[in-house]
């Protein structure tokens, strides 16, 4: 009996072997991918195990991210005596298995259980192209991911029970993936929503929960902003009012689920249609259960974070300015989304009685392995990239072999103490070389371009290969100070000014 019950376990258990292996594969190359928020959380990282900063590499505190993932780091760091960069295949390797795994137990206590759909949602996560990019950078997505599982695993524990402890578990997931990413409020709003839906619950009961739920489940988030707006005067570093509006983020955002769901490029053209009819139908799916009363089931509360979530996104994309909404931004609801898209699919088919649903069910199984398939031609063409040039980001060949890079990191006592470098990639500089430097002020901020301007005596390396809009560039720096060339190769150059303005 005991045996039994944990050999129906069997096929997560290799649907994580061999996600753990996929991750493995796609950095084996070149390692973990490394981009500039990677760079922050590591040095970060490597500070709090050194010497239990906040700082991050350029000296000052992390103040845009929250501190857990690079807490996270550090303590692998601290245990391993590997820096996280080294580490992180094997941790994103480690973290996309666990995902895995919890997703396997969490699919076992469906209200229908099929053997056949949770594999081919095992399949579906394995190949997905976002999961699989989103696993190869070194990414608080990583960990958040795997905290959102959690909390729908816990959260499911607390509907059947409805105790403390219960409720005290599912507080703690969501006050840790609010110092994981910001966005982990969305949990906490997910919560907040089943417990008002929840009919087992009496009105003083749920009243005393969502305190219980919102003081709690905050509370680090607290702690971190009071520490972040004492240490820098701002509480979640500096942001920008957004200058797109909710159409427009309704459709960027539909056009990442086009994209998870393999269509051509020609259907970008419906992504608001999309993106509007996934929502609203799972918004209206959620409140059909409630009015049944058939909210207490682990099916629901994956929806109820899909909407929460997704909303929480293009609602914050509308108010607050951030990169373009994108598979990154949308990857924690990837999984939760497949289920809720495609989690009725077994209940449906087990109400039909006559020989129908087993052609409905071949229907059904077919268009699932196409869209697989369709997946399985990205992955191998980006395997086949990966092999060649590495994860895309600073770990790959452009930077590798970069003669620019090497150049720095043979000629760093060309740089007179003393005297300040900007540039425009200061965490290239600090990764390649282990200098600190200075990034060139943002355009929009008019007082830092000043203050820039008024700086006397400085070293400037520019990477040619970048091109950040929002930076002030070498042009814009030529039109006011005379900079002197000392040395100019084909992917850089470095300037010296000292102080002779045009």
């Amino acid at each position: 009996m005991q045996a039994s019950r944990y050999l129906k376990h069997i096929d997560t258990l290799i649907a994580t072997i061999i996600g753990f292996f996929a991750i493995h594969m796609f950095t084996s190359y070149s390692g973990v991918g490394i981009s500039p928020d990677s760079i922050m959380y590591a040095s970060t990282a490597t500070n709090i195990q050194a010497h239990f900063s906040l700082m991050t590499f350029n000296g000052t505190p992390l103040v845009f991210f929250p501190v857990f993932y690079p807490f996270f780091l550090a303590v692998i760091q601290f245990i391993t005596r590997v820096d996280p960069i080294t580490a992180g295949s094997v941790i994103n390797s480690c973290l996309f298995a666990s995902a895995i795994f919890v997703t396997g137990w969490m699919m076992e206590r469906f209200i229908t259980h099929a053997r056949i759909y949770k594999w081919l949602i095992f399949i579906a996560i394995i190949l997905s192209p976002a999961l699989l990019e989103i696993y190869s950078f070194l990414w608080s997505e990583t960990l958040f991911i795997l905290e959102v599982m959690l909390f729908i695993m816990a959260y499911h524990h607390y509907l059947r029970l409805h105790s403390n402890l219960s409720l005290a578990i599912v507080v703690v997931i969501a006050a840790i993936a609010c110092i994981t990413r910001y966005a982990g409020i969305t949990l906490i709003g997910t919560a907040g929503l089943l417990m008002l839906l929840d009919d087992h619950l009496t009105i003083r009961k749920k009243i005393i929960h969502i305190l219980i739920l919102s003081f709690g489940s905050v509370s680090l988030l607290v702690g971190n902003l009071i520490l972040n707006s004492f240490n820098t005067g701002l509480s979640t570093g500096t942001r920008l009012p957004s200058i797109t509006p909710f159409s427009k983020n309704l459709y960027y955002a539909g056009t990442v689920f086009c994209d998870w769901a393999s269509f051509s490029e020609s259907a970008d053209k419906y992504a608001m249609a999309v993106a509007a009819i996934i929502l609203l139908s799972l918004i209206a799916i959620l409140g059909w259960k409630a009015l049944k009363g058939r909210i207490n089931s682990y099916e629901n509360v994956v929806i109820a974070f899909a909407v929460v979530y997704g909303l929480f996104i293009i609602l914050l994309a509308t108010f607050s300015r951030f990169e373009r909404i994108n598979s990154r931004l949308l990857s924690p609801m990837f999984i939760p989304l497949l289920i809720a898209c495609t989690s009725w699919i077994p209940d449906v088919l087990l109400m039909i009685k006559n020989k129908s649903k087993y052609v409905l069910a071949g229907i059904t199984i077919i268009l699932m392995l196409a869209l697989d398939y369709a997946t399985l031609q990205v992955d191998l063409q980006r395997y086949d990239d990966e092999m060649d040039y590495g994860v895309p980001g600073y770990s790959d060949d452009s930077w590798n072999t970069s003669p620019f890079v090497a150049f720095l990191r043979t000629h760093k006592s060309i740089f007179k103490p003393g005297v300040p470098i900007y540039t425009d990639a200061d965490e290239a500089v600090y990764l390649f070389t282990g200098m600190t430097s200075k990034i060139v002020p943002h355009r929009y901020f008019k007082k830092d371009v000043e203050k820039f301007f008024a700086v006397k005596h400085y070293y400037y390396i520019w990477f040619k290969t970048l091109d950040n809009s929002e930076l002030i560039n070498i042009n814009d720096i030529k039109k006011v100070h005379k900079l002197n060339e000392l040395y100019d190769l084909k992917d850089g150059a470095i300037y010296e000014y000292t102080g002779e303005n045009k």
